[in-house]
């Protein structure tokens, strides 16, 4: 790969010139300026981003921290962020931290090592002390904190639907998953399915659970049928644990929908594909990615914010692990 100083030998002339045409900083002869922009293409030099935010004393970099790329939920959120960011020239640094404080802290930490000068999470622990004094912009994405910028779903909405079309279409004996109690969007999501069971006098049973972790997924499918065999309708925390169920209880000879009917929440892509296809609370990822983009760009521009707070709302998405509703 070329370096600047190579571009510069190429072109006759110093490194401080190169620079100047790259940022478009200072004079520069047009006949010189063709000179560098030639030895640029012959080189294919694309400049250090880092370097060039350290000589404007301003990158275009943003970090971006997701909890679980292996949950195809985050990276249509991330899809969003990109695609917004880009448009207004601006470029991404990405982090996953597996849902492990240390791992976010270093990621953090990597962040302002590269001179970012925003920063977009989706952590579990917004309220933490690693987000105070950075020093630039945060938003939160998927996540909230008091007056925190902020990007998310109207969980307890989701809750409440969930819980209501259950009811509607005939079960009696609801276990809802509960997500990580540390997360304030999967405890939206469990009062307000609590909310609408109680209002409605239905039974229900709660699986406490401690992520959304891919991997821990087929484990509470599993406890929640033997602790719970005679449930005729489960909530689940999202539609990754929710496909995990849907295994579990097709495996034990339930018949999904007639016996147990099952609803997720997110609506990744995966839903759609399942065989029965998975009945959910469709999310807007992609849609909220860009807006939190959009908040961090005016944020870092110094614009006026009328709403720190941007809430989507949430739809109830009928697909065959659900009944249909009797006319």
């Amino acid at each position: 790969m070329a370096t600047i100083k190579e571009v510069a030998k190429a072109a006759g002339v110093s490194v401080a010139t190169v620079s100047r045409v790259m940022n478009q900083n200072g004079y520069v002869h047009e006949d010189t300026r063709r000179k560098v922009e030639d030895a640029i293409r012959e080189l294919n030099y694309t400049p250090n981003e880092v370097a060039r935010s350290l000589y404007k004393r301003k990158s275009k970099l943003i970090g971006l921290l997701l909890p679980d790329i292996t949950n195809p939920y985050f990276p249509q959120l991330a899809r969003g962020v990109e695609d917004r960011l880009q448009e207004q020239d601006f470029r991404l640094i990405f982090g996953n931290s597996d849902e492990s404080r240390q791992k976010e802290t270093d990621y953090l930490q990597t962040f302002l090592q590269n001179n970012v000068v925003g920063v977009i999470s989706s952590t579990n622990a917004p309220d933490h002390d690693m987000y105070t004094g950075l020093g630039i912009p945060v938003v939160f994405l998927d996540r909230t904190l008091n007056d925190n910028p902020a990007v998310y779903a109207d969980g307890r909405e989701g809750g409440r639907q969930a819980a209501t079309e259950l009811v509607k279409r005939g079960s009696t004996n609801i276990t809802i998953i509960q997500g990580p109690a540390d997360v304030r969007p999967a405890m939206d999501r469990f009062h307000g399915a609590v909310e609408a069971l109680e209002s409605s006098g239905t039974s229900y049973e709660v699986l406490k659970t401690t992520s959304f972790s891919f991997t821990e997924a087929e484990g509470w499918a599993k406890e929640l049928f033997r602790r719970y065999p005679d449930s005729d309708g489960i909530i689940a925390s999202n539609d990754i644990v929710a496909s995990a169920v849907l295994q579990e209880a097709v495996g034990l000879g339930r018949r999904v929908p007639q016996d147990v009917q099952i609803i997720g929440f997110d609506d990744i892509p995966l839903s759609r594909l399942l065989i029965p296809s998975l009945s959910t609370i469709h999310q807007p990822a992609y849609e909220m990615g860009r807006e939190a983009a959009d908040l961090i760009i005016r944020l870092i521009e110094g614009q006026y914010i009328e709403s720190r707070h941007i809430q989507y709302a949430v739809e109830f998405i009928e697909r065959q692990t659900t009944r249909k509703v009797e006319s």
